[in-house]
């Protein structure tokens, strides 16, 4: 990607439709020249359960992104996520092509399909192929084996599969929408790439993405992606509490939440009251933050409790220094990092998008943080296959010096 060239980020998720534009600085930077955003009402957990809204939201959002950005938007990279996602490992192994026994890019795709192939149910498909480790003749811990020596190349992988429903709906959505879509893009993995340290990856972390309608799971370790989950819990569950709760409208219920809420009832004060709008017209009614902290608490501890039993249940072995980052929309609620460090027992911090310009500071916020770890998977892509191709350029410049050298000779 030459710098300045635009790269389109879609995040359509259940609460919002976010569409954020940006391009690569002079000095390589990230910068954020312009955005969009639209409710959605087409989504729930994750997946598409209306084409039509979810089709309107998504053009409405582009038509706002291109009034602000002054750029023409017609497709990107676009997050996926649903309660079907699911991650295995597995392995591939090759035998290295060049008779001198050089490893070539060719023999790191080859070995990477090799890995791709696994049995899947039909209803299925794969999103991601990423590598944790290049093992080299028997020497593992290898990141990047081309350009060395060795006879045979293997790799351990993680594998991230999700329903070919719930593919085909959103793509079906983006193309109705004029949206062409350049790859798919595991949401904790952009996620990941926004909020996250290198330090925390390496280390190992738990990336925990509270949105609206699910929560993603993403445990990082050695600088990869170990393990992905999604749970079909999140903010609209401790919405839809409030509502019960406090008898008002579900989006008088919402405002409540962002405006007053709090996840804790020990960080209120007993004497903070707020006037809740009534259903059906009726007279409003008044009502604490302690209350409102006291129905948001025992949905929020439940939010956190999955998480804690999905970890539990990936297996995952080994230690993880980095703790958890909380972000999504849900993660601003006051309290949420507190009562989580309590939940599950290790430090906790609020993620936000980092190491991004230009009209970064107007969307820095955990709200975001997909759409923009979008753009940074994108430039991330886009600089690995200029490595290559340059690569491959620098390759066959010096396999034509061999040649001449051996006419000479």
């Amino acid at each position: 990607m030459a710098r300045g060239d635009t790269m389109v980020g879609l995040d359509v998720g259940s609460t919002k439709v976010a569409v954020i534009v940006g391009s690569l600085g002079s000095d390589g930077q990230l910068q954020i020249i312009g955005f969009g955003s639209a409710p959605s009402a087409g989504i729930r957990r994750g997946s598409v359960i209306d084409i039509e809204n979810t089709v309107r939201s998504i053009e409405e959002a582009i038509e706002k992104a291109e009034q602000m950005s002054g750029r023409s938007i017609d497709g990107g990279y676009v997050g996926i996520t649903a309660t079907s996602v699911a991650s295995i490992n597995n392995r591939g192994v090759v035998a290295v092509a060049d008779p001198e026994q050089e490893i070539t890019r060719d023999d790191v795709d080859r070995v990477l399909q090799a890995a791709r192939v696994i049995a899947l149910p039909h209803d299925r498909r794969v999103v991601h192929v990423i590598p944790r480790q290049f093992i080299v003749d028997g020497n593992d811990s290898i990141l990047d084996p081309v350009g060395m020596i060795g006879a045979r190349l293997e790799v351990e992988t993680q594998i991230v599969t999700i329903t070919n429903a719930s593919v085909q709906n959103l793509l079906k959505c983006c193309e109705r929408a004029g949206f062409r879509v350049q790859e798919l893009v595991l949401n904790s993995l952009a996620s990941g790439e926004a909020v996250l340290f290198p330090a925390e990856k390496e280390l190992g972390v738990v990336l925990v993405d509270i949105g609206g309608g699910a929560t993603d799971i993403a445990v990082f370790d050695q600088g990869s992606l170990w393990y992905s989950a999604v749970l079909p819990v999140g903010g609209d569950y401790i919405t839809s509490d409030l509502a019960v709760g406090l008898r008002t409208p579900l989006n008088q219920a919402e405002e409540l939440k962002k405006r007053m809420g709090c996840a804790l009832p020990a960080l209120t004060p007993d004497n903070e009251i707020v006037e809740v709008p009534s259903v059906g017209g009726q007279k409003a009614q008044q009502a604490s933050k302690k209350m409102i902290a006291s129905i948001i608490q025992p949905r929020a501890q439940e939010i956190l409790g999955l998480v804690k039993n999905q970890l539990e249940k990936s297996r995952y072995q080994g230690l993880l220094p980095g703790g958890i980052v909380l972000t999504g929309g849900t993660a601003l609620t006051e309290g949420m990092v507190e009562l989580a460090a309590e939940e599950m027992g290790q430090p906790v911090r609020l993620g936000f998008p980092e190491a991004v310009g230009g009209l970064a500071d107007v969307i820095h916020s955990p709200v975001f943080a997909t759409g923009i770890g979008l753009l940074a998977y994108a430039a991330k892509r886009h600089t690995t296959e200029m490595e290559k191709t340059e690569g491959l350029a620098w390759k066959d410049s010096l396999d034509k010096l061999k040649k001449w050298f051996k006419d000479l000779f």
